[in-house]
């Protein structure tokens, strides 16, 4: 079976070429197994997001291949790399961007709806994965009348309504107090293990990348 994601030779400079040229990433090569959750740790600026950003098709490579689901991403149509992100993609990152105007439940339904899914089943699926974060009495409330651990799980489900099979975090509980992060890691972690997700996330926190499969290290352009 093949990976769930696959990076190779993945190069990225801004300002290419121009006096101000900044190489983030020199080469970076990474393979996700199925199932399988990596913690990814780099210093700020070290180009985390970058990386992250090109592995969910959200950012374009300047040299690499990207292979998500078996498929060779960037060798794709436009219409067909949203396709791939849109369903075999979750994100989630520090801050929630959750829509201030929905409820929790309707976060949770939008990309469904966006998939094509009907009205009914993507509010049942909603309403599944909020209460299996704890937040079955919330799904009514508003982003504003929410808890940051409870927004930032909200964001969560949001990242698993279409059932993707990669989950990408960028610092996904770095905005939370300690005791609050733990919170939201646990319920991370153990809906991903139940459902068999592939995940890659980036994190300062030691502790919590302990308890990942294995760690990468982003170091110089390249992964360690």
């Amino acid at each position: 079976m093949s990976d769930a994601l696959s990076l190779s030779g993945i190069r990225k400079a801004y300002n290419p070429g121009k006096r101000g040229e900044v190489e983030v990433l020199k080469g970076a090569d990474l393979k996700l197994a199925r199932g399988e959750v990596v913690a990814l740790v780099a210093p700020s600026g070290a180009g985390k997001s970058t990386l992250l950003h090109i592995a969910g098709l959200l950012e374009t490579p300047d040299d690499g291949q990207v292979i998500l689901g078996g498929e060779d991403a960037l060798a794709q149509s436009d219409a067909r790399r949203t396709a791939l992100r849109r369903d075999g993609v979750g994100f989630i990152y520090q801050f929630h961007h959750l829509l201030p105007e929905f409820s929790a439940l309707e976060n949770v339904v939008l990309p469904q709806r966006a998939a094509g899914k009907g009205v009914r089943a993507a509010e049942e699926r909603a309403r599944t994965l909020l209460e299996s974060v704890g937040l079955g009495t919330r799904v009514t409330h508003r982003p504003a009348e929410l808890s940051g651990g409870e927004q930032q799980r909200v964001a969560f489900c949001r990242a698993l309504a279409n059932a993707p099979d990669v989950l990408l975090a960028d610092e996904p509980t770095g905005n939370l107090d300690p005791e609050t992060s733990d919170t939201v890691f646990d319920a991370m972690l153990g809906m991903v293990r139940e459902t068999g997700l592939s995940a890659l996330i980036a994190t300062h926190n030691p502790q919590l990348a302990a308890r990942m499969d294995r760690t990468l290290r982003l170091e110089g352009g390249v992964l360690v």
